[in-house]
C-alpha cells in the first residue's frame, strides 16, 4: 500500500515547489504531482519578475515579505536561475503620474523596501536609450528578475533531496478526503492537500474563483546594454488592475544574455492560446514609445502563457473548508514568481501552527471579494 505523505502538494510550478521545501524544511513528508513536469505551466511562460507591488496594503507586505526571502533564498540557487537585481524603472509620462510618489516611498520604507524619485535627467543616466520627455521615474533599486523555469527545477530537486517523493506527468484530476485521484485511474492516499494548480486550480476546486488571464511575451535578439534595469510604464498598474478588457503595458526586462523579454498583455479568452496579432503589434508599440530601439530591435519568439487571476486581484492562500485539511495556493496572476516564497512560508505556517510571518487574512480562499461576472464587466 502507498504511503500516505503528511502533505500532498498538487503543482510543480514555483509556488507548488517553494511550499514543498518549506514543508519538507519543517520536517514533513510531502508527495509533490505535476501534469507534466516542474515549471511547466504559467512559471514556464512567466517573465520572471522579483517586484515589490503596491495596489494595495496586502499586496505590499506580501510582496515586499517575498522579496526579502528571495534575498536569502538566491545565494544557494544554481547559476541557471539567472537571479539578477537590476532594479525597476517605473517610467511616468506625465506629472499626475507622480503625484503621490512620496507616499508610496513612505510605504515602501515602512517594509524595508528602498525606493527614491528620479527625474529625467537621471533616469536617462541610467537608460541613456528610453525616450525623452520623460516626467520622471519612481526607482526600486533591490528589485530584480530570475529565469523562472530554472528557479522551479531547482527547488523541486531540492525538496527531492529533502526525502519528498516527486511525481512528474501525474496528473491529478479529483480530490477527496484525505485521498487524490490520478487520470491513470488510480487514488493515493493523503494527508493535508496543498492545491498549486494555478489556473487549473478550479478543475479540482468547482468555485474557486480564479480564471486564466492570457498574456503575450516576446524574447529579442541579444542587444548587450540596450536596457540596464526593468522599465514599467506607471499604466501598467492600471492595466492590471482592469480585469474585464484587453490591454498593454511597457514592461521590458533586460536579460543575462543580453537580450530584452517584453510583456505586458492581458486578456480573458479562456484557454485559447493562439498569438493575438493585434494585440501583440500594440504591446511592441507601447515598448517602442518608451525604448524607440525596440522598434530595430530583432524578435526571436514570442509565445503565450495563463496566469491564474482572482476578482480583487490578490492571491488565494489558506485554507479551504469544503474538505479537512485541504488548502490552497494559487491565483498570483502576474506576481507567482514573486509570491512564491511569501506563499510557501504561509502555506507552511497554516499546516504546521506555526506563528505566519505577515498577517494571512487578506488572502484567505474563502473571503469575500467580487463575483467574477463584476469583476470582469
Amino acid at each position: 500500500m502507498a504511503r500516505t505523505a503528511d502533505v500532498t502538494v498538487i503543482g510543480a510550478g514555483l509556488v507548488g515547489a517553494a511550499t514543498a521545501v518549506g514543508l519538507a524544511e519543517a520536517g514533513l513528508s510531502v508527495d509533490l504531482y505535476d501534469a507534466e513536469f516542474p515549471g511547466s505551466g504559467s512559471t514556464g511562460a512567466a517573465m520572471g519578475h522579483l517586484i515589490t507591488m503596491d495596489d494595495t496594503p496586502a499586496q505590499l507586505a506580501l510582496t515586499a515579505y517575498s522579496c526579502q526571502r528571495w534575498r536569502v533564498l538566491a545565494p544557494s540557487l544554481p547559476e541557471a536561475c539567472e537571479i539578477d537585481y537590476c532594479g525597476t524603472l517605473w517610467l511616468a509620462s506625465h506629472p499626475e503620474e507622480l503625484v503621490g510618489v512620496r507616499d508610496r516611498i513612505t510605504a515602501f520604507a515602512a517594509h524595508g523596501v528602498r525606493a527614491e524619485v528620479m527625474e529625467e535627467r537621471r533616469v536617462r543616466e541610467q537608460e541613456p536609450n528610453v525616450c525623452p520627455g520623460l516626467a520622471g521615474a519612481f526607482w526600486v533599486p533591490d528589485d530584480g528578475v530570475c529565469y523562472p523555469p530554472a528557479v522551479a527545477r531547482a527547488l523541486v530537486d531540492r525538496a527531492a533531496a529533502l526525502g519528498a517523493a516527486v511525481h512528474s506527468g501525474e496528473r491529478v484530476t479529483a480530490i477527496a478526503p484525505h485521498e487524490i485521484h490520478l487520470a491513470n485511474g488510480s487514488r493515493r492516499p493523503a494527508g493535508a492537500i496543498v492545491v498549486a494548480a494555478g489556473v487549473h486550480s478550479p478543475e479540482l476546486i468547482p468555485g474557486l474563483p480564479v480564471v486564466p488571464r492570457k498574456g503575450h511575451l516576446v524574447i529579442t535578439d541579444r542587444q548587450p546594454g540596450l536596457v540596464r534595469s526593468q522599465l514599467i510604464e506607471f499604466g501598467y498598474l492600471h492595466s492590471a488592475h482592469a480585469l474585464g478588457s484587453a490591454s498593454v503595458a511597457c514592461n521590458i526586462q533586460p536579460r543575462r544574455t543580453g537580450q530584452l523579454l517584453i510583456g505586458s498583455s492581458r486578456e480573458l479568452v479562456g484557454f485559447d492560446g493562439r498569438i493575438n496579432r493585434v494585440l501583440l503589434n500594440a504591446m511592441l508599440e507601447r515598448a517602442a514609445k518608451f525604448v524607440p530601439a525596440v522598434n530595430s530591435t530583432r524578435v526571436l519568439r514570442t509565445w503565450t502563457g495563463f496566469r491564474p487571476a482572482t476578482p480583487d486581484k490578490l492571491p488565494l492562500i489558506g485554507r479551504w473548508p469544503s474538505l479537512p485539511d485541504l488548502w490552497i495556493a494559487t491565483g498570483h496572476e502576474g506576481l507567482g514568481i514573486t509570491l512564491a516564497p511569501g506563499t510557501a512560508d504561509l502555506i507552511v505556517a497554516g499546516i504546521t501552527g506555526r506563528p505566519a510571518p505577515i498577517d494571512p487574512s487578506p488572502y484567505a480562499p474563502d473571503r469575500t471579494m467580487p463575483t467574477m461576472t463584476t469583476a470582469v464587466a
